[in-house]
């Protein structure tokens, strides 16, 4: 092992344990399963979400990955009672960082998807869910969180692409969408515009 991957493995393991991020609150979802055998975990997904849509700072979205959702409690549940998924992150607008499933294993955040000539992007990438609305601007403390966090997967896993969940299945999802600033996230990773899908290449 040369010096450099020595010094890699060194700061990725202060920063990891068994997929768990050390900045990360964490909220175990039982909705997660062992990623294939021989996997390359190279993608990373970004998503938007809110529940009910448009509204933000509750617990629902927690509540949704941890199986715990009130269906009853306000009509659009009802359209999505009993869907059983997860994300490894949950990037809230202020900021704060929650993480539901060990990086190591495969969350349920992608769905029917195909993206780099591959299907079911779930065995193979990292989810990470943005609290908004598909399409509007999403806050500063959010990318500043992104940011850092997205450093800290790329030191532990050999990320290669960045996309949104519009990206990998563009005939049912349309986010995070048009209001996601994917410039700030090149330029504050320093990612070569191969990184990123051709529709958002700056």
């Amino acid at each position: 092992m040369s010096q450099t991957e020595t010094h890699a493995k060194v700061a990725g393991d202060t920063l990891w344990r068994n997929g768990w991020y050390r900045f990360a609150a964490q909220l175990p979802s039982p909705n997660f399963g062992p990623r294939p055998r021989h996997c390359h975990i190279d993608l990373i997904v970004l998503h938007s979400i809110s529940l009910p849509p448009g509204q933000y700072g509750g617990h629902e979205v927690q509540d949704l990955f941890t199986n715990q959702l009130d269906w009853q409690a306000d009509p659009y549940f009802q359209s999505i009672q009993g869907i059983t998924v997860s994300s490894h992150f949950y990037i809230r607008r202020q900021g704060e960082l929650i993480q539901f499933v060990s990086c190591d294993d495969r969350a349920w955040h992608a769905g029917t998807s195909n993206y780099r000539g591959r299907s079911n992007c779930n065995d193979d990438s990292i989810g990470i869910e943005f609290e908004g609305l598909e399409g509007e601007r999403f806050e500063p403390a959010q990318y500043a969180t992104l940011n850092a966090l997205c450093a800290g997967i790329m030191q532990r896993y050999p990320i290669e692409h960045l996309a949104g969940h519009e990206h990998i299945a563009p005939q049912r999802k349309h986010d995070p969408g048009k209001g996601f600033d994917w410039l700030c996230v090149q330029n504050s990773l320093a990612l070569h515009h191969r990184y990123l899908p051709s529709s958002v290449q700056l």
